[in-house]
Order: C-alpha cells, then structure tokens, then sequence
C-alpha cells in the first residue's frame, strides 16, 4: 500500500496530483486545511493537505486512456470524477448521481463538464425569489458572522445607491456586537436601534415600516424565554425573512443540528459564511439538499462589502470542488 500526503493550494491541483501519481482508483483518506509552513503561515495564509493510498504507483507510461476506469457495480460512472467528488467529503451516494450524470469530456475538460452538472443539481439550492422583503433577521450560533454579514448587505446596499436601511441589534447580552453594528450603521450612513427587549423591537420594527430592516440577534439558545420573546415579536409582522447562519466549516451532523435547534426561529433560507476557510461545501450539500432550505448568501472572506455573494448554482458548484476562489475573481 502507497501512502503519499499532498500540499496544494486548491483541491483541483491535489486530486490532479493523485491520479497522476497514483491513479483514479486511489483512496482519499483526508482532506483538511492547516497554516502554511514557515513565516507564510505566522500570517495566516493557509493551504490543503490531502492524504491519499493506492495498492500500487501509476506507471509513467500508462495513458490517460487506459486510466479511466468504472465504479465497480456502477456502469457508466467515471472513477476519475468519483475521486474527485469522494476527496471533497461528498457522500459516495450523491457523489455517484453526480458522476453518471456528468457527460464524458475530451482530455483536459473532464472538470468543466463536472461543474456544468454540479451547477445544474445544485442551482435548486438557490432561491428563486431575490426580492428584498421589507424585515430581515439573521439567527444562528454564536461567532458565525451574523453583523458581519449585515454589515456587508447594508454596504452592498449603499454601494448601489439603495434605498436607506436601518439597522437593528436584538442583541440584549452582548455590548460588544450592540456597538460593532451601532459603528457599521454609521459607516454606511444607515439608522440604527438597539432593541434590548421584545417590546423594545416590535417598536423598532412598528416605527420603521417604510424603511427595509436588518435585524442582528444574538447568538444565544434559540429555546431560552428571551429568545422565544423574539420569535413571538417576529411572527406579528408581515413580509419577514429569517435567514439561519451557519460557518460552512461546520459538519454535516452538527448542521443537521443547528437546523433542528433553530427550527423555533422558522428560517426560510440559510447564509453560509467562511467559505474561504472551508476549502469546499461538499460535506454539507445533502444536509442542505435534504432540509431543503434555500442558500441566501455565501461569505467568502472577511472584507466589507466585498466577500459577500448571491448563492447561485455556478458559485455552489465552484464551492464544491474547491474553487471558490476562481468563480468570485470571475465576477470581480
């Protein structure tokens, strides 16, 4: 058995390596992404490591041709594009109805085509309705980035000489987050309240109808007394979108946890954040796929307003296969 460790700065470049070296039947044991050696990584610049096996070398003379191989017990699914799927986290189930599905390609466009159908299966996690609804509220775990994400749409927002927001922290408990969002706000020239009660935000929310609204809460149990306070104020207004905020470094199963948590809150879309640190969104696709709630917004690094985006299904897919960083130079 072949055990090699690869360094690369994209998972394209990791898997490339792998089927040279080791062929497209060799195993992907890890992926994960850890600080670059050296004084690169004392300045926070990152890379990933994948880990991979195989019984035997691929020999240098052995064409690409000959390389391509079958799933055992799946006709039709290309081993390469396996590999490639199975190395992101991507459960073997999904990561086969995406190989059958993907057409072949002539040599050296085998990753176009993977994203062309990675974009198709995934652009129904997208919303279909970008329409900015008059009350916008943000819940989720503490430290996701819920008033940075703010933040950055009010920026967005002003950047397109939109109309005024204002701004709002239900964040009773921490005095820190009251005032990062009280400083935004006056950044990007938005009204601000800090409602520290139930009461005190069903009268922001009642004395600013014609004004669209960012709500932060805070990161607290979504099950406490204070909280519920919340979800009863939120649930007497009209034309509310909640959206959950999830890092998409999180597991699937502690995903599939936070779902469940917040349930109580009735979010109707999600906002994933630190896509840059995640390196790929692949483990969480079929906790996304089977809660069935749409993709908002994808935060891809810490710039105001710059590292936010629309979700759309060519975005996701370059998010899968670990290309983020592409996709969003694309659009800049």
């Amino acid at each position: 058995m072949h055990l090699r460790r690869y360094h690369t700065a994209t998972l394209s470049e990791a898997l490339a390596q792998i089927r040279t070296e080791l062929g497209p039947d060799a195993l992907v044991l890890t992926t994960r992404a850890i600080r670059k050696a050296g004084w690169r990584g004392w300045i926070g610049l990152r890379e990933l490591e994948v880990t991979a096996a195989a019984d035997r070398l691929m020999s240098e003379n052995r064409t690409e041709q000959a390389s391509r191989r079958h799933v055992k017990g799946q006709p039709g699914v290309d081993a390469s594009l396996m590999a490639r799927l199975s190395a992101t986290g991507m459960d073997r189930a999904l990561a086969e109805e995406i190989a059958a599905a993907t057409p072949p390609a002539p040599r050296g466009s085998s990753l176009a085509n993977l994203r062309g159908t990675l974009a198709a299966r995934l652009a129904e996690l997208a919303p279909a309705d970008d329409r900015q609804p008059a009350i916008q509220v943000f819940v989720g775990p503490p430290g996701v980035g819920k008033t940075t994400t703010i933040a950055k749409i009010a920026a967005q927002q002003r950047a397109r000489s939109g109309p005024r927001l204002h701004l709002v922290s239900a964040d009773g408990f921490r005095v820190g987050a009251v005032e990062q969002l009280r400083l935004y706000a006056d950044i990007v020239g938005a009204s601000f309240t800090a409602a520290r009660t139930p009461r005190e935000l069903d009268a922001a929310l009642a004395s600013n109808r014609k004004t669209p609204i960012l709500v932060d809460t805070a990161g607290r149990s979504p099950n406490d007394d204070s909280a519920q306070g919340l979800w009863d104020v939120l649930a007497g207004h009209k034309d509310v979108r909640t959206h959950l905020v999830a890092s998409a470094g999180t597991g699937a199963r502690e995903l599939d946890q936070i779902f469940d948590r917040y349930q109580v809150a009735r979010p109707s879309s999600i906002v994933l954040t630190k896509c840059d640190e995640a390196m790929t969104l692949s483990p969480l696709v079929g906790v996304l796929r089977n809660r069935r709630l749409p993709i908002s917004y994808l935060g891809t690094g810490q710039r105001v307003p710059e590292d936010l985006q629309r979700a759309t299904g060519d975005l996701l897919a370059a998010c899968v296969i670990g290309d983020w960083a592409t996709e969003q130079g694309a659009r800049q």
